[in-house]
């Protein structure tokens, strides 16, 4: 009888290897269809399920007692952050152990080929993106904000009313959106608003309770349905039910709460709408959470998101009134296609995309001191390279290798203080691997660093070389300058010219500008 928590590939002739996959519950579907995608592949695998949940949990005493047959492996892979004796293994089954990858999509590289690129380009959440003071603004300023959302990935721009605030201008407001291509809702709790909204041309209203339920039966605009207070989920449901019966489309938002005034219940009505009503459409507006909760809003968002892709939750209300919460638009949709992606593949949403990961990253020192070391005896010029380790910033030339914490501990040692430029080049790149070795971030010398989605990358042409920085430019003028001057007899300029001659012969000053950022230059890479 066929064993249920094993997976073996069809066998063909020409494979001579034949690989054993040990993995867990959670793990299994993702390594299947990386496996499948590997082939035809140089071997054959079974897929073997040691019933544990988290397959980096695996012991040697859980596959001792639960591997009771090997399938005929020439080898077995065990995860990459299993921890054990692989000799004793070995003993024990008569077939080698190894571990993989620490993630198993890296799997294609740890046979030799490259990993499948992630494809996020799909995603099931619709972010609406809110103005909060439409009223107070010209139907013109609001389509340029609206632009800038769609921009960050908004797919409708909701329009929020102010407290006793008219909005006179709401009509052409609508109007200059539509002409633009937006989808608009209109963020109101008075039924006259939403009713002139819908009428003026909305496609959703936000929001409606049994007060105000009547509104849809004078409009074809969607509406959001909300309960009369978070904590009576009866009154939604009630509107909920009414709109059923009259075969209407509707979103239903539970309201999400802020923390201590009710977040982790208002959680709990999420799951429970759901539970009851597994088809409906739902909403969460999350800026209750973000806005008021002062911490960098992209974890945040993030987490949000990922529980509206496990329950399904299709809409995403946001704000980006508060400082920290002004890149929230790009957060949610970068957040929403990793959740689908992940989703898809039934693993937790980690190595999917780098572009939540602002403040951190996962591997940011790929080289260690003695890689760095090695580096450093190659070198044969006076040009200052920088690279960052676990240990600190390195510095170094022909001259020099230094390591340090501190920026300004360099300074003595680069002999720069008559070349303004390289000087200026070299505080810049050592500011930025000062930051990146005290947040654990990647740092490449000439390069910015990279802070996810909260900042626009800027396109680089990659069939060009990068033109030589403006300070590298500014010390080759000055440099001609003086050699013009020495010609012409100028004895001033001529003793300057000389002392640059030293300092280059140093390894320092101009000379070590014009070298340093020359070389880089050559390699492709930007000076400054």
């Amino acid at each position: 009888m066929p064993d249920p928590m094993s997976d073996p590939m069809p066998d063909t002739s020409d494979q001579t290897e034949h690989i054993l996959f040990l993995t867990g519950k959670l793990a299994r579907p993702s390594l299947l269809k990386v496996l499948e995608q590997m082939q035809p592949g140089e071997f054959t695998y079974t897929v073997r399920d040691l019933g544990l949940n988290v397959a980096a949990l695996m012991t040697m005493a859980v596959i001792e007692r639960r591997l009771t047959d090997t399938f005929g492996a020439d080898r077995i892979v065990l995860p990459g952050r299993f921890r054990g004796d692989l000799d004793a293994l070995a003993a024990r089954f008569g077939v080698p152990f190894e571990r993989g990858p620490d993630d198993l999509k890296d799997l294609p590289a740890f046979f030799g080929r490259e990993g499948r690129k992630r494809d996020l380009s799909r995603y099931d959440i619709r972010i609406f993106g809110e103005i909060v003071d439409a009223p107070d603004l010209s139907p013109e300023a609001v389509v340029e904000m609206a632009r800038v959302q769609r921009a960050d990935g908004a797919d409708v721009v909701d329009l929020g009313f102010l407290p006793d605030t008219p909005f006179p201008h709401l009509k052409d407001t609508i109007a200059l959106l539509k002409e633009d291509g937006f989808q608009v809702s209109v963020d109101s709790l008075d039924g006259a608003q939403l009713l002139d909204a819908a009428q003026s041309g909305a496609d959703y209203l936000l929001s409606l309770k049994r007060e105000t339920l009547w509104v849809a039966d004078e409009t074809d605009a969607t509406p959001i349905l909300i309960p009369d207070t978070p904590r009576q989920l009866e009154t939604l449901y009630e509107c909920m039910d009414a709109l059923i019966a009259k075969g209407r489309r509707f979103i239903a938002d539970p309201i999400l709460e802020p923390i201590h005034c009710g977040f982790s219940d208002s959680l709990a009505r999420y799951h429970q709408t759901r539970r009851d009503y597994p088809g409906a459409e739902m909403m969460m507006g999350i800026g209750n959470l973000s806005e008021l909760t002062h911490a960098d809003s992209a974890g945040v968002n993030a987490l949000l998101i990922g529980v509206a892709s496990e329950l399904r939750i299709g809409h995403i209300l946001t704000t980006q009134v508060s400082e920290h919460c002004r890149k929230a638009i790009r957060e949610i949709d970068a957040a929403r296609r990793i959740m689908f992606a992940a989703r898809e593949d039934s693993t937790p949403p980690t190595g999917f995309d780098n572009r939540l990961m602002m403040l951190h990253e996962r591997k940011p020192f790929p080289y260690d001191d003695d890689e760095i070391a090695a580096f450093a005896a190659g070198v044969t010029d006076a040009g200052f390279r920088i690279q960052v380790s676990e240990s600190g910033i390195h510095v170094y030339n022909r001259d020099l290798h230094k390591t340090a914490a501190d920026p300004f501990e360099f300074y003595p040692e680069l002999d720069v203080g008559d070349d303004g430029g390289h000087a200026f080049y070299l505080g810049v790149e050592l500011g930025r691997a000062q930051i990146a070795h005290l947040l654990g971030k990647r740092y490449n010398q000439d390069e910015e660093l990279d802070w996810g989605c909260a900042v626009e990358k800027k396109q680089e042409d990659l069939t060009r070389f990068k033109e030589a920085g403006v300070t590298l430019k500014d010390s080759k003028k000055k440099k001609r300058g003086r050699r013009g001057a020495a010609k012409r007899g100028d004895k001033r300029d001529g003793g300057a010219a000389k002392r640059s001659g030293d300092s280059a012969k140093r390894g320092g000053g101009d000379g070590g500008s014009a070298s340093g950022d020359g070389a880089a230059a050559k390699r492709g890479q930007k000076p400054c």
